[in-house]
């Protein structure tokens, strides 16, 4: 294929039409224009910004910006291949169009030197001789794009594994704070049921909506988030739901429904008071609407109450006929989580256990009964045998 015919398949891309819109192909295509037309001139000056262009985006060569631009890009053909659909005509476009970025990226950075310095003005040959090279080969077929949209789609998703939903956007988190598993300490029974669901959910099966609730500072939260850090966790996203963004789940949950990736909505400290418009709006996500929940979605949520709404003593003592009735309404959100986890502070002996863990994990170096001692005093001073406790005791051993 020439450089003219290049140039020519490029304004006919169909699948993959968005890619015109950036940087870097608008200087290819300048560039193979001005080559065509023997205009020295403007092909130095659209190579030499197509190289810029390279360079500011982190690549080192054409395939590897293709390759970012395939996979971060949402694409017809990628949403077909993930939603495991049909197309003919889609397919044979993307399988060309991929062909001919092939093509591309295998051009020899040293051919097209040469062409601009035949095309340059007389005397400026050395000038062309002069230009920086990017690195030409291809680290994709179609097959394998195929392959990688089929297992985790394309664009934001198949970018990052976190996000936050905020004001009915997705924003996604490239490096969410994910503890490892070496960081997690204590409550391995709990962390190990919310494992178990979510694996089973990675593996297209029935699952329960979840409940962490318990005293602060219990690594509920942390749970949640180290999932993403865990083996064989890979089609895993993490979506995190801010309260006032709930009215507005039902929308993402359709958007997400489908796809292979399985996602989880994450509403941390999730608490009511007692006229709370998202209130019925949560119970109608969790069970009882007309919509059913996508077997690729699941909804974890965080919550220093058993209950999730605070109640008073005068919503036990007031004039309503039916009180023990809309008590148990209040009380009953917490019931349509399939699995409720609930975790409790230690007690003096599993707290002491988990500050020589922590002490260990961190190198503390410190006389195991001083640095015991040590932490009793801590715990009298901030109530609370938690794992948040004992971190911030080991931290001040640091100071």
């Amino acid at each position: 294929m020439t450089l003219e015919q290049m140039n020519w398949a490029l304004g006919t891309l169909s699948a993959y039409r968005p890619l015109l819109d950036t940087e870097a192909a608008g200087c290819l295509r300048r560039m193979l224009g001005a080559l065509t037309a023997a205009d020295g001139t403007a092909a130095a000056e659209a190579y030499a910004a197509l190289f810029h262009a390279l360079r500011a985006g982190g690549c080192q060569g054409l395939g590897e910006w293709f390759h970012r631009a395939l996979v971060d890009g949402g694409s017809p053909y990628a949403e077909l291949v993930e939603r495991g659909g049909s197309d003919s005509a889609l397919e044979a476009a993307a399988r060309r169009e991929i062909a001919l970025f092939r093509a591309l990226a295998e051009l020899d950075c040293g051919a097209l030197k040469a062409a601009v310095k035949k095309a340059a003005p007389a005397g400026f040959a050395p000038v062309a001789e002069g230009l920086p090279q990017w690195e030409a080969g291809c680290p994709f077929t179609f097959e394998s794009l195929t392959e990688f949209y089929r297992t985790y789609g394309a664009g934001a998703f198949a970018r990052c594994r976190a996000f936050l939903w905020e004001k009915d956007r997705l924003l996604p988190v490239p490096c969410p704070d994910c503890p490892g598993p070496e960081e997690m300490l204590g409550y391995e029974l709990q962390r190990d049921q919310v494992e178990a669901n979510t694996r089973a959910l990675l593996e297209g099966r029935a699952v329960n909506n979840v409940l962490l609730y318990g005293d602060p500072g219990t690594g509920k939260s942390a749970t949640v988030k180290s999932l993403l850090s865990l083996p064989g966790m890979e089609g895993l996203r993490l979506i995190e739901v801010q309260k006032d963004g709930m009215a507005d789940m039902p929308r993402l949950i359709r958007t997400l429904a489908g796809r292979k990736l399985k996602f989880i909505l994450f509403i941390d400290d999730l608490t009511f008071d007692q006229d709370d418009k998202t209130y019925s709006a949560m119970k109608t996500i969790l069970e009882g609407g007309l919509e059913r929940r996508p077997d690729n979605v699941a909804i974890y949520a965080t919550s220093n109450r058993r209950h999730l709404v605070r109640q008073t003593f005068s919503d036990r003592a007031g004039d309503e006929v039916d009180a023990v009735e809309t008590i148990q309404e209040k009380t009953s959100l917490a019931e349509r989580f399939g699995v409720r986890i609930p975790y409790l502070a230690l007690n003096q002996a599993e707290f002491l256990d988990m500050v020589e863990r922590m002490a260990d994990l961190y190198g503390v170096d410190i006389d195991r009964q001083a640095l015991r001692t040590g932490a009793i005093r801590w715990e009298m001073r901030h109530p609370g045998r938690t794992p948040r406790t004992a971190k911030q005791y080991i931290a001040s051993l640091h100071v």
